[in-house]
């Protein structure tokens, strides 16, 4: 279970400089945030941040932003952050529905999604990350040859993601039911929390990537 209220967290955030706050959103202004014009990938619903902290670590030509909306697990982001600074790590708090209040058109290479909330009521299915609400958003930050990229455990909501694709207007590259079962798919796979947790219990991984 996330965890949602530590004290003082939000205060934490405030005075971070790992952190974009709100006044500074500028959709178009990533590559004058970082000091260079790099490739940008983000994490939507980043955790703790041991994800892209590690592919930040593993990847200095790439430029990555992890956005996360509660403060208390953004809080270990930082905390990691200040153990291990990357200069090519950045976060913002916020929900991902402002996604186009951060990021302007085509400004993003590539996006993950890792073990996103699957919101299982009916009534809820568009504030699931892979619906076609959130692929429409998605279609205008990335560029034209971008990708996305989705791992969970969760079989209903993979199922459900896989059939957004089409009326959302994308394919799929990769479809997988079981990534750790596919040797060319787990070459430099870097495995979040939940990937860990959920797979050394015997739950098989899905994944798709996907494109316009």
């Amino acid at each position: 279970m996330r965890l949602r209220n530590i004290t003082g967290s939000r205060e934490v955030i405030a005075d971070s400089r790992y952190v974009i706050h709100e006044e500074d959103w500028n959709p178009g202004s990533w590559q004058g945030i970082f000091g260079n014009a790099n490739p940008i990938r983000i994490e939507i619903g980043m955790g703790k941040g041991q994800f892209i902290h590690a592919l930040a670590k593993l990847h200095p030509e790439i430029n990555y932003v992890g956005i996360e909306k509660y403060s208390s697990v953004l809080l270990r982001a930082i905390q990691k952050m200040e153990e291990e600074e990357l200069p090519n790590l950045k976060f913002v708090r916020m929900d991902a529905e402002d996604i186009l209040k951060v990021f302007g058109p085509g400004e993003v290479d590539r996006i993950y999604l890792n073990f996103s909330d699957p919101w299982p009521k009916d009534r809820h299915a568009k504030r699931r990350l892979p619906s076609e609400a959130f692929l429409r958003r998605y279609d205008v930050i990335l560029k034209k040859d971008g990708q996305l990229e989705f791992k969970t455990d969760n079989r209903p909501l993979f199922d459900f993601a896989v059939e957004e694709l089409e009326p959302a207007g994308w394919k799929a590259d990769v479809i997988t039911y079981d990534l750790h079962a596919d040797e060319k798919l787990m070459e430099g796979n870097v495995m979040t929390e939940y990937e860990e947790k959920f797979s050394s219990m015997g739950n098989p991984i899905c994944k798709y990537i996907i494109r316009r």
